[in-house]
């Protein structure tokens, strides 16, 4: 039985899976990835933010696959800080617009390239970044001008459903996905 792998609805190709087999770190953006971009707002300064459930799922089962899972947003965001730790993500940077820097200095802290690098991002802030990774992904309604620098696009959009979607591929492109959560899927 052929794998359907998701995502990139005009089809995955070769390239994009050779892309996904040295990633090692997933580094995402908040805001538009792990968020619908929504700010709920108490009306006394206060802030929420949405998560997806099954995003989050879906970023412990790729740090249990081996794939360390960092966190890299243009704010400074609490309610993201506390989700990374949560979920037991210890790289979270919040308030970067700048994020290339950061992400060097992850990647030679951790003796790995960009090349086994996954980006996901939505928006301008992240074009530098997913202008260099091996593989830059985005959710369906990211900017245009991402979508277009993205070698795989969700068809679901941030914080609906993206991130979870990516992870899917993510394992999958390895051969983890069972692996995962200790069950055969692959």
């Amino acid at each position: 039985m052929k794998r359907r792998l998701p995502g990139s609805g005009s089809g995955l190709t070769a390239k994009v899976l050779s892309l996904a087999k040295p990633v090692r770190l997933f580094v995402l953006d908040v805001d538009g990835v792990l968020t619908d971009n929504g700010m709920y707002l108490d009306g006394q300064y206060g802030c929420s933010k949405r998560f997806d459930i099954q995003d989050n799922l879906g970023l412990l089962l790729i740090q249990r696959a081996g794939i360390e899972v960092a966190l890299l947003s243009g704010l400074a965001n609490d309610q993201a800080r506390q989700l990374a730790k949560d979920l037991g993500i210890t790289e979270f940077h919040g308030g970067h617009h700048q994020k290339m820097p950061v992400l060097e200095g992850m990647l030679a802290c951790r003796g790995l390239t960009l090349a086994q690098t996954a980006y996901m991002g939505d928006d301008w802030l992240d074009a530098p970044v997913m202008a260099r990774v091996g593989l830059p992904m985005a959710p369906g309604d990211a900017q245009p001008e991402i979508r277009r620098l993205a070698a795989w696009v969700s068809t679901r959009p941030g914080g609906r459903g993206a991130v979870r979607q990516a992870v899917r591929f993510l394992l999958m492109a390895q051969g983890k996905l069972g692996a995962s959560w200790g069950c055969p899927l692959d």
